[in-house]
């Protein structure tokens, strides 16, 4: 067998609460392109790992069984890490080591969901464009600085690609499948899959404003996207107005209208989203969350999180979804 008809090999790395639909999603569309043509090539193969080769536990509870703990990996090999809730939890420091050595190789790599916070604590994604599920994207901009974080489902920077995970996790292997054999094969799975019309990596991650709430009013777009651009320092809902080129009153009745709700208690439940997402995500102090999310007092951010959330910020560990949704 020539080289370049050889399968490519992807090894699959699980941490403990990863998400089983992105990485089942990824699998899937390897494994239906290995059935293009009736099977007569194997364009893929893969791998899954874990750091001691035991079983692991995805976030809903489903135990998948591995193929091998860590080993060695060949220059050729793509590395894809994979997971979910709590990823920091499950990144231990033999696997960090790992992912350092064996990405010397020059191999290409990448992550599923909130793997980018294991790649980024292993230093791997320093100055690189990612993405993660949007649910992780403050932890890991606020606990790597040095990440360029990006609002898409997919991104590809050189040799390295991150992905928002679940769904989006065949739009990233589509377009690997389309770098690595063409548009005619990717195109081929993309029929398997009934998904006919792939995204690019320029989609952002959720629907937007205006597709949620089914309107086009503009200035109501643009007055929440000053608003998330400033929940470390917030501004008054007047100067949001003015950003936007309305009045205040004229921004009162915009959010009374579609959103059924005041500028100033939307504005908060932004920055209280975001609190909650560090809290549960990151190793940060309450300290540095009250100021992260604009609060000059622990007491007045304790006291407004308890009212949104029915408990002390210093006892919130449940991990659950977030309350607050811009419905």
């Amino acid at each position: 067998m020539h080289a370049e008809d050889r399968p490519k090999r992807y090894v699959f790395l699980l941490i403990p609460g990863f998400s089983p639909l992105g990485m089942t999603c990824a699998q899937e569309t390897l494994a239906l392109a290995n059935r293009f043509a009736g099977g007569t090539r194997q364009y893929y193969e893969w791998q899954l790992v874990s750091e001691d080769g035991a079983p692991v536990t995805s976030w809903n509870g489903l135990r998948v069984s591995v193929d091998a703990g860590l080993f060695d990996l060949h220059r050729n090999d793509t590395l894809i890490v994979c997971a979910g809730v709590d990823a920091a939890a499950g990144s231990s420091r033999k696997i960090l080591n790992w992912l350092r050595r064996e990405t010397r190789k020059g191999i290409d790599f990448g992550a599923l969901s909130s793997g980018a916070w294991t790649l980024a604590a292993a230093g791997l994604l320093a100055g690189k464009r990612v993405t993660t599920h949007w649910e992780y994207a403050s932890a890991i901009s606020e606990t790597f600085p040095d990440v360029e974080m990006q609002d898409s489902i997919y991104m590809v920077d050189g040799r390295v690609f991150t992905c928002a995970g679940s769904a989006s996790s065949m739009d990233l292997m589509l377009d690997r499948i389309h770098s690595d054999y063409g548009a005619e094969l990717a195109t081929w799975v993309a029929d398997q899959m009934i998904y006919t019309a792939p995204r690019s990596e320029s989609h952002s991650q959720r629907v937007s404003m205006a597709g949620r709430m089914g309107v086009r009013h503009t200035k109501l777009i643009q007055a929440i996207e000053v608003m998330r651009a400033n929940t470390e320092d917030p501004i008054p809902p007047s100067e949001v107005a003015r950003e936007v080129g309305l009045s205040t009153r004229q921004l009162e009745r915009l959010f009374a209208r579609y959103l059924n709700t005041s500028p100033k208690k939307y504005y908060m439940g932004l920055r209280l989203e975001k609190a909650r997402n560090l809290l549960m995500q990151t190793e940060l102090s309450l300290m540095e969350i009250c100021v992260l999310c604009g609060f000059r007092a622990p007491s007045h951010f304790s006291k407004t999180y308890r009212k949104a959330f029915g408990v002390a910020p210093s006892r919130d560990t449940r991990g659950s979804s977030l309350l607050f949704s811009e419905k």
